[in-house]
């Protein structure tokens, strides 16, 4: 699948909220629509220009909202009808997923269904230790993060215009928030073990009898890895930037890709794998950092198209050679994403479909 984002300048006022809601008064934010599509080979200017021509076709789908009053276009301008303005007027096939995010914190994906996959960020912060490591892992002595929590809820909202509000949100979180933050995790009964998938299972058993429509629960343990859970599995991501240098072998003359030019790459590895009763993890992430490395080292302040094995190398290319080498070592590997810029680039997935992180 290939992935693109657009940004635009907006004001907008949302009327059908409950007189006193801040969101009813003029206010502004710095949007970004998000698409995700499995296009035909056939449908870019050139194979390899998929991510490119994508990013081109949603910004001009876009602009007419740029530094607009959304509400002369669409009449309750929330998210989610947002995400419909756009999925609507956007010219591309086989479009699986339109999104908006009014702000780093929150936003709505709307799926080819009209699921409305509602998201919203919080921060804590808090100290752990993980009881359970082999003796001088370094995890095993006490230290602190910034976690950050994103609950995600699935509403088939049909023909409504709003679903869950983010308020709604934040009154659930408020009770989890006062007993995690500035807390010890060790501390906390049912917490003895507190590693990300635990963690997010424990947020998990308190956040979703309050919330029916809660789909699944992620953690980031630091700014890049982290745990979800959907009240059944769990998966674990681990992040990484890649400098590297690139040209478009099959661009055509004249076109700036065919020349030598480059990217900070955001990699994300996905895992799937069950939970080891006695670590109370799937994986540690130093493990998949390690595992990963001589992949990794291959493509870091490189030339992505001297790699003789590489077909070429724009985002689809890369996402494909990245898995052969990576899914014999890391079984438990099953899903790549690469973005060249913020919310660009492709997914490779090849076992079941977790949350898209925000970009």
């Amino acid at each position: 699948m290939f992935v693109a984002a657009a940004a635009f300048e907006a004001a907008c006022q949302v009327g059908m909220l409950p007189e006193g809601h801040r969101s009813r008064r003029l206010h502004g934010h710095s949007f970004l629509a998000k698409v995700r599509a499995k296009l035909p080979v056939t449908w870019a200017a050139f194979p390899g220009s998929e991510v490119g021509d994508m990013r081109e076709r949603l910004a001009q789908c876009v602009a007419p909202l740029d530094y607009r009053y959304l509400n002369d276009l669409v009449e309750q301008p929330t998210d989610e009808n947002l995400a419909r303005w756009v999925r609507s007027r956007l010219d591309l096939p086989d479009v699986e997923q339109v999104g908006i995010q009014s702000t780093l914190h929150e936003g709505v994906e709307i799926d080819a269904n009209d699921h409305a996959h509602i998201w919203r960020r919080y921060v804590f912060q808090a100290a752990h230790q993980l009881p359970r490591v082999p003796a001088g892992h370094k995890c095993g002595v006490m230290h602190g993060h910034g976690f950050e929590v994103i609950l995600h809820a699935d509403q088939d909202l049909g023909t409504s215009q709003i679903g869950i509000d983010y308020d709604h949100l934040d009154e659930l979180w408020a009770p989890v928030h006062a007993e995690l933050d500035h807390a010890c995790l060790n501390d906390i009964p049912g917490l003895q073990n507190p590693t990300s998938e635990l963690i997010s299972s424990w947020i998990w058993a308190r956040i979703k009898p309050r919330l029916p429509e809660l789909s699944w629960v992620t953690v980031y343990e630091t700014a890049s890895c982290g745990a979800h859970f959907d009240g059944t599995h769990y998966r674990i991501w681990k992040e990484s930037s890649l400098d590297s240098a690139l040209r478009l072998k099959r661009a055509p003359a004249g076109d700036p890709r065919r020349r030598i030019h480059g990217h900070t790459y955001t990699l994300r590895l996905h895992l799937h794998a069950p939970l080891d009763e006695v670590l109370g993890w799937t994986m540690d992430f130093g493990d998949v950092k390690e595992i990963f490395t001589p992949v990794f080292m291959r493509l870091d302040h490189q030339s992505l198209h001297e790699i003789t094995d590489l077909d070429d190398a724009d985002a689809g290319s890369v996402v494909r050679w990245i898995k052969k080498q990576a899914a014999g070592p890391l079984p438990q590997l099953d899903r790549i994403d690469l973005y060249e810029t913020r919310g660009c680039g492709a997914i490779l997935s090849w076992g079941e479909q977790g949350p898209a992180l925000p970009v």
